[in-house]
């Protein structure tokens, strides 16, 4: 298993620029299910769940193709039914994805349950009942097995704004019959991009980036160039690092229309980076400073559905906290097991107090110790790599493939800062 080497305490500088976002790739790949054409995407992040889906793809008899300008090629061309490989499926959360594509394609699926991140019950409802109001039928054993005659639309309102849910239902709903329409659908930026594409392969949805979206069904659609949008999950966590690294972090080509919640609450922390453009450049020399609520009271950072502050984001928030004077609360209102790595960053000596599984106080600034730590998660393994950059001294990090599984490119990218970081197989 891989593990880092991070010698820290030293100041990081330097320029980098952000890989395309995560969470808008994975459910672009699996659009390539509803046409015969091929889909070209640009700004494709080559990290570890790209792979496995595209090892998914290419099981199911996708054509996968990275070409020599870094992007990739997709092609579904005459592929014949075939279930998932339970055992890819498993590795990533992404999975889910396959249900909406398959049943469009197909009228028929069977697939095991999705893997992925262990940071609490993730619930399947939305996905369920959508599907079931656009006229499929499913049910669940060992596996997720459904079949659908006529994708019917109709008007579908979904429990809560779930972003695999919405894309989900998106990926079935543009070859409905008639017209669908998700109500409490999901806004985030990933979401808007996987719109984009769908409509420049021939489908007609509108409302995008608001919580109502109109799909009119079409017979078919077809091939399309897209470009995936820059992650805003790591502009945000170079943010965080930057302003505690002691140096001066730019982030170049960034899409400051999709930060405006994330600084907002970044500011909270005493993070205030300069936007010149489409750059962020973040003084880490400064002292931070957490604000108080109006009357002097302890301020709260809530995560919540996009516009609010992502969920994603509130490891490395946390880890910027430990190092600004004051005190914070932290509100994690979608994952009961988010929290839980607060207990690696106490162990190098972070002032945290672990109220339930959904609120931590955290003050500071603390000085952190190097450490032996295990990341847990993609993002909870961001930050602890955040924290083992501060601390002086050696720490290891055990099992990075989860890091490497949402962040590519991250030990070329902090080298580049100058962080003395040394990957070991």
């Amino acid at each position: 298993m891989a593990k880092f080497h991070i010698d820290g305490g030293h100041t990081l500088s330097g320029t980098v620029t952000p890989s395309g976002n995560k969470n808008e790739a994975l459910p672009a790949l699996m659009a390539c299910l509803l046409t015969d054409e091929p889909i070209t995407y640009k700004r494709m992040p080559k990290i570890g769940d790209v792979v496995t889906t595209c090892d998914v793809l290419a099981d199911l008899g996708v054509s996968v193709k990275w070409n020599s300008d870094d992007s990739l090629t997709l092609c579904a061309k005459g592929i014949n039914y075939k279930k998932p490989d339970p055992q890819l499926c498993s590795k990533i959360r992404a999975s889910i994805l396959l249900l909406g594509p398959m049943l469009a394609r197909f009228g028929k699926v069977e697939l095991s349950l999705p893997g992925g991140d262990v940071i609490g019950a993730r619930r399947i409802d939305t996905h369920w009942e959508g599907i079931e109001a656009l006229g499929g039928s499913l049910k669940l054993t060992s596996s997720i097995v459904g079949e659908i005659k006529t994708i019917q639309g109709t008007d579908v309102y979904l429990d809560e704004p779930s972003v695999t849910g919405t894309e989900n239902l998106l990926l079935l709903a543009v070859k409905c019959k008639g017209t669908a329409i998700l109500h409490n659908a999901a806004s985030e930026p990933h979401v808007v991009g996987l719109c984009n594409l769908l409509n420049a392969m021939g489908a007609k949805i509108s409302g995008i980036g608001s919580n109502r979206l109109v799909i009119e069904g079409v017979q078919t659609l077809k091939g399309a160039n897209h470009t995936i949008g820059p992650d805003f999950m790591e502009v945000g966590s170079f943010l965080c690092l930057g302003a505690i690294a002691g140096g001066h972090v730019t982030i170049k080509d960034t899409r400051p229309a999709d930060l405006g919640f994330v600084l907002k609450t970044l500011a909270r922390l005493g993070i205030n980076p300069e936007l010149k453009g489409n750059d962020l450049t973040i003084d880490g020399s400064k002292p931070l400073s957490m604000k108080k609520d109006i009357g002097g009271r302890i301020g709260t950072i809530y995560s919540g559905p996009w516009p609010a502050y992502p969920t994603d984001l509130m490891s490395v928030a946390i880890v910027a906290a430990t190092q600004s004077k004051g005190t914070m609360i932290f509100f994690e209102k979608m994952f009961e097991g988010r929290m839980f790595f607060t207990d690696k960053l106490m162990q190098m000596g972070g002032n945290i107090v672990l109220c339930d599984p959904h609120r931590i106080v955290v003050s500071g600034p603390a000085k952190l110790y190097p450490a032996r730590l295990n990341s847990p998660d993609v993002r909870a393994g961001m930050s602890l790599i955040m924290a083992a950059l501060i601390a002086e001294g050696t720490s290891v990090i055990d099992n990075i493939y989860q890091v490497e599984r949402g962040y590519f490119d991250i030990e070329k990218k902090l080298r580049g800062l100058g962080a003395k970081i040394r990957r070991e197989e």
